[in-house]
């Protein structure tokens, strides 16, 4: 499979759509994917039978098998990645190199999780240390959960940067008036700094609203390519550049708990697309704490190292300010079904077609944003993926 760079077929994305999402308890993650998945085939006007390839995480090792055939799908290109919330991008990474090498000719990505009807229904519990095999037997016996990592993180930034507990606050503030524009987000409620500093702790210093909110819910996303454009139903939105990179599963692995795998997977995006972080006017950045916003402001080349607490403050990453971010009220607000790296891709083209609704961000002079960045984050830290886009 040749690189980025060497794409023989440019690829756009070219169906998106979510599944019933937030509080959902009659559904399988079964039919929240086939949910999903009917609506982005229906959004881009293609005939199902132009998918050939398919890519599925989330509900067991023989996943994109199950779903293909639960969804009446027979690929001839699988993925099943799994990276944790970064998952998705690597996938759109992996599917756009396919498609543009003639693996594939379209291939659809899919997700669906009812994780909070099964734990409100008793049918699992929260996974708070994702196991104790391997390397992570020797962390798990101190009771060092997911959330646990990422607070000792920001704690650390807080003492190398001096980055304040009111600036991490301040990022959940503007997550949820971006989702107070949207009127499918779990929580529309305005906060205020001190609802988040004030609220119950979780793992020190983070707050319950520091943390990320547990929904139901499910998207897809379909990739086709260039040849198949003049059949779809909306104007497509092109995969301009692609990175990944993974770090480490055990903190003492961690060089530096500052700088996360974005820093890479950014980097090679960003050249593959032939564009700057100041060229980008929407991101779309995993949340699952606030914390995970500020780092990946910083690597993906917004700010510098050590300046995401100030660079994201006085309401720069709402939907009307300089860097429109997580523009749905993200992992923090409206949804966050297990893994919500597909949810990112979904909202960046949303954002690039003009149908984010009353969430639209506009340029100056009321045009539409022509470039976006999905990041997706997994694990603490683990692993990244980026994704640039453009309706160019």
């Amino acid at each position: 499979m040749p690189p980025a760079a060497q794409r023989t077929r440019k690829v756009a994305v070219v169906g998106v759509s979510l599944s019933d999402c937030g509080r959902v308890d009659t559904a399988t993650p079964y039919a929240l994917h086939a949910q999903a998945a009917r609506r982005a085939l229906a959004d881009s006007g293609l005939d199902r039978s132009v998918v050939d390839g398919f890519a599925s995480a989330g509900l067991g090792t023989l996943a994109p098998v199950e779903v293909a055939e639960y969804l009446g799908l027979r690929p001839t290109w699988t993925d099943s990645t799994a990276v944790g919330g970064s998952t998705w991008e690597v996938m759109a990474a992996h599917a756009a190199d396919a498609i543009a090498a003639g693996q594939a000719r379209a291939v659809l990505l899919v997700y669906g999780s009812t994780a909070r009807a099964d734990i409100r229904a008793g049918r699992r519990t929260a996974n708070l240390s994702f196991g104790a095999r391997g390397p992570l037997q020797f962390e798990v016996p101190y009771g060092h959960t997911l959330v646990a990592k990422y607070a000792m993180a920001a704690r650390r930034h807080m003492h190398e940067y001096g980055t304040t507990l009111e600036q991490l606050a301040d990022i959940a503030v503007q997550a949820r008036i971006n989702a107070g524009h949207n009127p499918d987000a779990m929580f529309r409620k305005p906060i205020t700094v001190d609802d988040v500093l004030s609220g119950p702790m979780i793992a020190a210093p983070f707050t319950k609203l520091h943390c990320c909110i547990r929904s139901d819910g499910g998207c897809a996303v379909l990739l086709a390519a260039e040849e198949y454009v003049p059949d779809t139903a909306k104007a497509p939105v092109w995969v301009l550049g692609s990175g990944t990179a993974v770090s480490h599963t055990t903190m003492s692995e961690w060089e530096d708990f500052t700088v996360s795998p974005a820093a890479a997977s950014g980097r090679a995006a960003f050249a593959r697309a032939g564009v700057r972080p100041s060229d980008i006017d929407v991101a779309e950045l995993y949340d699952a704490f606030t914390y995970m916003t500020l780092v990946t402001l910083e690597d993906l080349g917004f700010c510098a190292k050590g300046e995401g607490g100030a660079f994201a403050a006085k309401g720069r990453l709402t939907r009307d300010g300089e860097l429109p971010t997580n523009t749905d009220g993200g992992g923090l607000s409206a949804c966050h079904p297990g893994m919500r790296g597909l949810f990112l891709l979904v909202e960046a083209v949303r954002q690039l077609r003009g149908e984010a609704g009353e969430r639209q961000v506009r340029k100056a002079g009321g045009q539409l944003p022509e470039l976006a960045v999905a990041s997706g984050t997994g694990g603490w830290f683990c692993s990244a993926g980026t994704v640039v886009l453009g309706r160019g």
